[in-house]
């Protein structure tokens, strides 16, 4: 069985026209490290390289789809020091937003693995599948939820903008903008609701909704599939989704890097990444502009206090 830093994929045991994507980092919610966007795009290459493979159930372990990016790493810098700066991360003054970018359009690459495959590629999402593990989910060709699951981008209240732009594609304007404009999450119901899902079920029915579903599709010819996914993703591509991810991708850096970024680094840096959430999903006004930037200056000046303690023990 295949198996990389963070998923494994395999054949199902009892339905092997079935390839089943395990994001697999349970005890952290499954949350998105340095090598899980490249690891789900190996995957997505193993499966696609199975002719006995029709369809991709992408799945998460222990009691998420995926929380998103690891805000340990990429928000409290833990385990960077001594390193050249992340290129998420830069310290260096002006900081280049052509080296974010080239990261972040990476990941975002690797994400749309599982869109461009030729493939179909179902997301069954349990628990949460918000920030980043909502790009995942997006990404995918059909989604199947829990009544009870979250799905959503919190962080378009501060610190980061959906690089795959998949919501506007998904829902439409109107919705895609309440969703952006207020950082909300929805239920699987009302995802199915809005059409964002394709349909919810209760949570002790979500295996066996979804495989009902994989096994219909696994019995179509694979040609006929990939014919059907070309014809619809190219519908997308014609209203200028590579644009879009360009677009959202510059702007996902600019997020992290002015001063409302800068603050919510510096916040989760001196607090704590839990504290930094905390602030940004209660709906308190986020500093910004020159408040920001005074925050910013404080924060640093207590994490250079800090640091310089550390260093005297």
């Amino acid at each position: 069985m295949p198996r990389f830093d963070t998923v494994r994929i395999d054949q199902d045991p009892q339905h092997p026209r079935i390839a089943r994507l395990l994001l697999d980092r349970p005890e952290k919610l499954n949350a998105i490290g340095n090598t899980t966007p490249a690891d789900i795009r190996h995957a997505v290459d193993w499966a696609q390289a199975e002719d006995e493979v029709h369809v991709i159930v992408v799945e998460g372990a222990g009691r998420a789809f995926c929380a998103g990016y690891d805000l340990g790493e990429y928000a409290e810098g833990r385990h960077l020091e001594g390193q050249p700066d992340h290129p998420c991360r830069q310290e260096k003054k002006p900081w280049d937003p052509m080296i974010d970018y080239a990261a972040m359009k990476a990941n975002t690459e690797d994400f749309m693995s599982l869109w461009r495959c030729t493939k179909p590629t179902i997301a069954k999402v349990h628990g949460y599948a918000v920030a980043g593990g909502s790009d995942i989910a997006l990404c995918c060709d059909l989604l199947v939820m829990a009544d009870d699951a979250k799905i959503g981008y919190m962080p378009t209240r501060v610190w980061g903008c959906p690089t795959t732009a998949m919501w506007t594609y998904r829902l439409g304007a109107l919705r895609a903008k309440q969703l952006m404009f207020t950082g909300d999450t929805i239920s699987g119901a009302q995802a199915a609701e809005w059409g964002l899902a394709n349909f919810s079920v209760p949570a002790a029915e979500l295996d066996q909704a979804t495989l009902q579903l994989a096994q219909r599709i696994a019995g179509v010819p694979r040609s006929h599939l990939m014919m059907h996914k070309l014809v619809v993703n190219q519908v997308w591509l014609s209203m200028g989704l590579e644009q879009s991810q360009m677009f959202a991708t510059v702007f996902d850096g600019i997020t992290r890097h002015n001063p409302e970024g800068m603050w919510f680094r510096r916040h989760a840096e001196v607090e704590g990444f839990k504290s930094a959430v905390a602030w940004r999903d209660s709906g308190r006004p986020i500093p910004e502009g020159d408040e920001a930037r005074a925050l910013v200056a404080e924060l640093e000046t207590r994490l250079a206090q800090a640091r310089a303690a550390s260093g005297q023990r």
